[in-house]
């Protein structure tokens, strides 16, 4: 069965985007894209019907979404739907057809939800997921769209309520119904409602205590937009929930203190995020609100800072009456290049005011974004899409506000809230009531919104405000027999949370997940999943919805007692497996000169049969969850590509104390400089020295370029000893596609070349949150933390490659990591922790030789060849070679890692090539980036190391990585 992907950014752009703006933010030239998207010679998937629900109360405004789309093509569809929420928007719901009915999505943690629902694609069942991928982006995967059939979708979003006048408002998106007929309106809200900034009036028919609308096509204007107005009542007012045995409630209590111009202080620090998504951002609209700013200083001082990969030396520029040309023509000649790291500088104790010019994207180092002393505020400012929820979050923790500068008629209102102070709250306290928390410590505009939790019929709470030097305190009493009750209290109550939250997404990542998942919220580390069959709920251990929980749980009991089983008897293959490595180590092979070489030794490496006598059978099978491929015992039958080895050495075992350590002075390595034959890299080596970093700007600014030419770009700086422009080159693939394993891979890898492990880590925490299903994950963070020194975590790691259940896809990599643990404890310069691993798994086993072969990209297929002194070639097809030395299994679609593996290395010259086979997958770098691992004394205190990173393109293309000499 064939699949596409077919974009619907346009569609959910205008159809999701929820915007919070009232009407003087609007933006006029806004004009409707194509509906949908197709692949080039594809007709688009159409729209067929759509309804809106809004639903207003507890100054959140509540929108289902339903529509019906239809697959006009002759080919199985898969939906990939990507689109960007408003500031302050929230996804709590998302639904899709399973057989006619539509079945609601569970929450589940991001990754799991990724790898359940590529798992069931794979098998042609209905899966639907809905996950956030970076900032304020989401993406929404359904499959399958039948040829010629129809799918249904719905998505349920929660958006805060702007205060307009004496009115509630939120503005409706609705260009993408101008592609059908009608669309039907339907408004559930305590006051009777107003639709303006539509063509035609819309005529409001009550139905109970819900209005319905019709609206057609022409009644849409070229904006695409209308706006609805919901009158309030100037009091509190109090909304409860009951849910999960708990009374929830969420109050909207007005202030009347008014904005009041605020004294701005005599020095500022200006924070500018340099980085390469910087040159996205509204330049112009930043200036002017800077320009207002210092106008309104008069005399100030202000350190610029510029935030990139690094924080860059701090500049001072004296502003005098405003006049702040000088640093305007430094920020205008900013060269916007690099990652963004939100640490590595320090605040000016005697700054008191900090202004963040940037998208909220911090993407790059471990390092937090430092801590303010009291006294000191943030305000953000944001003039491109981003992580608001970030930037708030950052600006309420540090008693400042957060600014947004999206468009022109946004610059009023921001510089009315970098000039102003707005009454602040300060202070909830209470009885009666527990786990409190505000939407924003500022009152805007003229109202505050809590939540919290009931532990009584009555809570009796007191809010403290400030505003200027004055301090108001405002009671709210809240009565439960005598409150309203809604579906909105719980959710506001999580939202509150999740948003104070952001300000450190990766430390608060379990707290975050935990909200989403308890919540059914989409944050960064939870999704909504929708599954088609019982016991796909059953086998991936996912919760179900209400509809089919009985039959669910009935199925979970029919498969928990086969779970703990299988999981030993997966860990007794394991160290079958180990065991036999161990008989493979301790066995002597021949060292002295072969028998003449057969012919068959020339034949081409193409055939993807593997030439080995079937293993002798384990004492008991090892499941299908985790094949274990055995080596064959040496003394079987010769393979087709070695010869015969000789019957006497091959059943003596080496002594119990034999020392195979191989010391540097015996065995080294060369390793054979690898370097980019493509166009822009050779004008790149040819330029002067001084000149790399322009040529390489010149490039970049041409025309939109691929990942490779980062690469490339940050190869030609290293080799000149620019490290440090390299890395800020380098880090730009962390800028280019936020939410892609493979391209972050590829950026540790380099770093790790470039000694740099310190910022491969971070990236690949990153990478292991994205894709913990694939060991690969596991092994590449553990090894870089132990080149951190950070053994006990690396040890920790391997481990759950070692006990972990994985696709048979990557057989044996058990084993590998099994050898790596093994090493790592062994020449630790202190005991590490090693009580969790199964005892029969702890053996040291040194080697004189090792390489090692791991890549990027997912289903593709890589080979490690290593021919002797002897011309005897180690590869998938000869796995044992005469003299002893051994290579792991083939792996046939992605990641690795092949190791080739030699005890006792006879000398001469080995030689190490890569062979690109082939790849079933377009590839996300435009190559396949190979990172090859050379060891001498491997698992001794004389260990010897040396990494390289290269690129393959083409099917059948073969490298010389280098060569191991032995003396």
């Amino acid at each position: 069965m064939s699949r596409l992907r077919f974009g619907l950014c346009a569609l959910l752009c205008l159809t999701v985007l929820l915007p919070t703006m009232t009407t003087a933010q609007r933006m006029p030239d806004l004009v409707a894209p194509p509906l949908l998207v197709a692949d080039a010679g594809e007709s688009p998937v159409r729209l067929e019907s759509a309804s809106m629900r809004v639903e207003t109360g507890a100054g959140v405004a509540r929108t289902t979404i339903d529509l019906t789309l239809r697959n006009p093509t002759g080919r199985v569809l898969e939906g990939n739907l990507q689109f960007p929420l408003a500031p302050g928007q929230q996804i709590v719901g998302f639904a899709l057809d399973i057989d006619g009915t539509m079945r609601d999505a569970v929450p589940v943690p991001k990754d799991r939800g990724r790898e359940v629902f590529e798992t069931i694609v794979r098998e042609g069942v209905d899966p639907g997921l809905l996950e956030q991928t970076a900032g304020d982006a989401f993406r929404l995967r359904v499959y399958p769209f039948a040829p010629g059939g129809t799918r249904q979708v719905r998505l349920v979003l929660l958006a805060p309520l702007q205060r307009d006048g004496r009115v509630d408002a939120v503005t409706l998106p609705l260009a993408f119904a101008r592609q059908i007929d009608h669309i039907e309106l339907t408004l559930a809200t305590s006051g009777r409602p107003a639709l303006s900034g539509l063509v035609d009036a819309a005529t409001l028919t009550r139905a109970g205590a819900e209005y319905r609308a019709t609206l057609r096509a022409a009644d849409i204007p070229d904006a695409g937009i209308a706006t609805l107005r919901v009158p309030y009542e100037r009091r509190p007012a109090v909304q409860l929930q009951r849910r999960d045995g708990a009374t929830w409630f969420v109050a909207e209590v007005p202030v009347d203190a008014p904005d009041a111009p605020r004294a701005l202080p005599r020095r500022v620090a200006l924070l500018w995020d340099s980085s390469m998504s910087g040159r996205t951002r509204a330049h112009a609209l930043e200036f002017a609100l800077l320009d207002a700013y210092f106008r309104a200083a008069g005399d100030i001082e202000v350190e610029l800072l510029r935030l990139r990969d690094v924080a860059h030396a701090p500049q001072r520029f004296q502003v005098r009456d405003g006049d702040w040309r000088a640093l305007r023509r430094e920020l205008e000649s900013t060269v916007y290049d690099g990652a963004t790291a939100a640490g590595g500088w320090t605040p000016d104790a005697d700054t008191p005011e900090f202004l963040l010019f940037g998208d909220g994207l911090f993407n790059h180092g471990a390092d937090a974004f430092p801590a303010f002393a009291e006294g000191q505020r943030l305000y953000t400012v944001q003039s491109a899409n981003g992580d608001a929820a970030r930037l708030a979050a950052l600006a309420q923790a540090r008693h400042g506000r957060a600014i947004d500068l999206r468009d022109a008629g946004a610059l009023p209102a921001a510089t009315r809230a970098l000039l102003h102070d707005a009454p602040a709250l300060v202070a909830i306290d209470g009885i009666g009531a527990r786990e409190l928390v505000a939407e924003s410590n500022v009152a805007m505009p003229g109202v505050v919104r809590i939540a919290g939790r009931l532990d009584a019929s009555r809570a009796d709470l007191t809010l403290e405000v400030r505003n200027g030097g004055r301090t108001q305190r405002i009671p709210l009493s809240i009565d439960a027999a005598r409150t309203p009750q809604g579906e909105l209290a719980a959710l506001q109550w999580a939202r509150f949370q999740l948003a104070a939250l952001q300000a450190e997404p990766e430390r608060n990542r379990q707290r975050i997940a935990a909200l989403g998942q308890r919540f059914g919220l989409v944050t960064p580390g939870t999704s909504l999943l929708v599954l088609e069959r019982i016991e796909d709920y059953v086998r991936f251990d996912i919760a179900a919805p209400a509809a089919i929980g009985e039959a669910v749980a009935a199925a979970r009991l029919q498969t928990a007692a086969t779970q703990a089983r299988d999981r030993q008897t997966r860990r007794d293959a394991v160290a079958r497996g180990w065991a036999e490595r161990i008989a493979w180590w301790e066995r002597v092979f021949p060292k002295d000169a072969p028998p003449q070489i057969a012919a068959a030794q020339d034949v081409q490496a193409s055939s993807r049969v593997l030439p080995m006598p079937p293993p002798p059978p384990p004492p008991a099978p090892a499941p299908a969850a985790a094949p274990m491929m055995m080596m064959a015992e040496a003394a079987a039958a010769p393979m087709a590509m070695r010869s015969a080895p000789a019957p006497l050495a091959l059943g003596a075992r080496a002594p119990a104390d034999a020392s195979v350590a191989a010391s540097p002075s015996t065995a080294t390595i060369r390793l054979n400089p690898w370097q980019s034959d493509a166009p822009l890299a050779r004008r790149l080596r040819e330029a002067p020295d001084g000149e790399v970093y322009a040529r390489y700007l010149d490039a970049r600014d041409a025309e939109v370029q691929g990942t490779a030419f980062y690469l490339d770009a940050a190869d030609v700086l290293q080799r000149r000893g620019e490290t440090a422009l390299a890395l800020r080159v380098l880090s730009n693939l962390a800028e280019l596609d936020l939410d892609n394993p493979h391209v972050l891979r590829v950026l540790a890898y380099r770093l790790r070349d470039m000694k740099r492990d310190d910022l491969a880590v971070p990236v690949l925490e990153r990478v292991l949150a994205m894709r913990p299903e694939e060991p690969q994950s596991l092994r590449d963070l553990a090894l870089a933390q132990a080149a951190t020194g950070n053994r006990q975590r690396a040890i920790d790691l391997l481990a759950e490659v070692v006990d972990g259940d994985w696709s048979g896809r990557f057989a044996e990599i058990e084993l590998t990591a099994l050898a790596e643990l093994n090493a790592l404890v062994a020449t630790a310069p202190a005991p590490l922790d090693t009580s969790a691993i199964d005892p029969r798994l702890l053996r040291n086993l040194p080697l004189d030789l090792r390489a090692v072969l791991s890549w990027d990209s997912d289903d593709s297929d890589m080979d490690l060849w290593v021919t002797d002194p002897d011309g005897e070639k180690a590869y998938y097809g000869n796995r044992l070679t005469r003299q002893g030395a051994r290579m792991s299994p083939d792996f046939t679609r992605g990641y690795g890692p092949e190791e080739f593996a030699l005890r006792d290395a006879k000398p001469g010259t080995y030689r190490v090539e890569a062979n690109f086979f082939g790849q079933r997958q377009q590839l996300v770098t435009g190559a396949t980036t190979l990172q090859l691992w050379l060891s001498t004394g491997f698992g001794t205190a004389t260990q010897a190391d040396q990494r390289i990173t290269l690129r393959l393109s083409d099917a059948r293309e073969t490298v010389f990585v280098g060569e191991f000499e032995v003396k």
